[in-house]
């Protein structure tokens, strides 16, 4: 089986929404900027469900990168509880770093919390490096943000189509 992928719509915000207050309990983005960034032009916003329960959504994820900037930035990721270690986020991973490449970014970036260790193993897989920390940026709980960079080639934008197996 493997997870099906398509465009983040208005009418996903509900589900986004409750799938970004559960997992991210004390630093989660507003219903209205989460609004904002699924309908922005510049921004590419995904969500996955398991072929055989289309209607429950099992994760999202988006991009900030306007077409032709070098530099593009991975701004959420989030995976239920029930499909996490399932490919899911490996699979929405990999279609943001194609369409990134497809857009020109020749870099990308994101943070990672660094009280998450399996994220930050994900990341690193996918040809991520630390370059920075941000001390105590997450808020109200003071996590620091390790900062990553990949580099990006015309190849990472073939894996913009390509199934990923789960």
């Amino acid at each position: 089986m493997t997870w099906q992928l398509r465009r983040a719509q208005p009418g996903d915000l509900d589900a986004i929404m409750a799938l970004e207050e559960s997992s991210f309990t004390t630093d989660a983005w507003s219903r209205d900027s989460m609004e904002r960034e699924i309908g922005h032009p510049e921004c590419y916003y995904l969500v996955g469900v398991d072929a055989e329960h289309p209607d429950a959504l099992q994760g999202y994820a988006g991009l900030l990168c306007p077409r032709g900037a070098s530099d593009a930035d991975i701004q959420t990721i989030a995976v239920s509880e029930a499909a996490r270690g399932r490919g899911l986020g490996r699979q929405l991973m990999t279609r943001l770093l194609g369409e990134a490449a497809t857009r020109g970014a020749t870099s990308i970036f994101l943070e990672v919390r660094a009280d998450n260790p399996v994220a930050h193993g994900l990341y690193l897989s996918l040809g991520f490096a630390d370059i920075a920390v941000r001390p105590a940026y997450y808020q109200p709980d003071g996590v620091d943000a390790i900062v990553m960079k990949a580099p990006l080639s015309p190849h990472r934008a073939a894996l913009a189509t390509e199934e990923v197996p789960r």
